[in-house]
């Protein structure tokens, strides 16, 4: 039985054009995804899923399969992501491969780090009683002390009045949704009751700056320059670590 990473990535976008492969910080956005997957070391396929025969090159240039086009049907505005991994499954099984665990990882996802698969596979394997995972990430402000406005003149309406008055300290932590990945058991990808946000799923809590929605100009941009940051903080952290080691060096000589 093995373990497949799915990426969905099909070619039509409306708000941002060839979104899935266009250039993020010098390399396609979806070769950030790939290689997450493929360092991870704990897939024995990774698969992309798309009608686009332009997708299905640049897949393959950076180490991925795709083994079938993902037909029409499956390919607008209007197809859920599950209903893609389903097709994806079917497909690959078809071909003769038997899956243990499948993991849906958005081709958009350039922040996914490969330590977050692995503790996610690690966890579901030391946890017989769960059976998904998925990434999330804390919200940054107190949602119970939110409000809604109907219209730019019309009153606030709090969501819940009752915690207004609370310090935010008291209030409990709410997480998000992060969208980076879902890892479930094959079977449980096909059976149309599943729900991979219940109590038999593993939350794998993400920080806020490997999170961002990727889903306008303005949201590619932003995340564009928190990916620099990133960098570069690992640039620096990691010649510091070096320095650190050769000073260390020097002191056995």
């Amino acid at each position: 039985m093995s373990n497949i990473a799915i990426i969905p990535a099909r070619g039509g976008s409306k708000r941002i054009s060839n979104k899935n492969i266009k250039l993020f910080c010098g390399k396609p956005i979806i070769a950030y995804s790939i290689e997450a997957a493929l360092q991870s070391g704990v897939f024995d396929a990774v698969l992309v899923s798309t009608d686009s025969e332009a997708i299905a090159n640049i897949a393959k240039q950076y180490g991925a399969e795709v083994p079938f086009i993902r037909p029409d049907y499956l390919a607008d505005d209007h197809t859920g992501t599950t209903d893609v991994i389903e097709h994806a499954i079917t497909e690959w099984q078809n071909l003769g491969n038997k899956i243990n665990l499948a993991c849906c990882i958005y081709a958009t996802a350039p922040f996914l780090q490969k330590k977050y698969i692995v503790d996610a596979i690690n966890r579901l394997k030391a946890h017989a009683t769960k059976r998904s995972a998925f990434t999330v990430c804390k919200f940054n402000y107190p949602i119970q002390r939110s409000f809604t406005i109907e219209s730019s003149d019309s009153n606030v309406t709090p969501v819940d009045a009752s915690s207004l008055p609370k310090r935010s300290q008291d209030l409990p932590d709410v997480y998000h949704d992060a969208g980076q990945f879902y890892i479930a058991k094959a079977d449980d990808f096909l059976n149309q009751s599943f729900n991979i946000f219940s109590e038999t799923s593993i939350p794998i809590i993400l920080p806020h700056y490997l999170v961002q929605d990727i889903d306008d100009q303005d949201d590619w941009r932003r995340a564009e320059y928190m990916y620099q940051a990133f960098i570069a903080d690992n640039e620096k952290l990691n010649a510091d670590v070096m320095c650190k080691d050769l000073k260390n060096v020097r002191k056995i000589k």
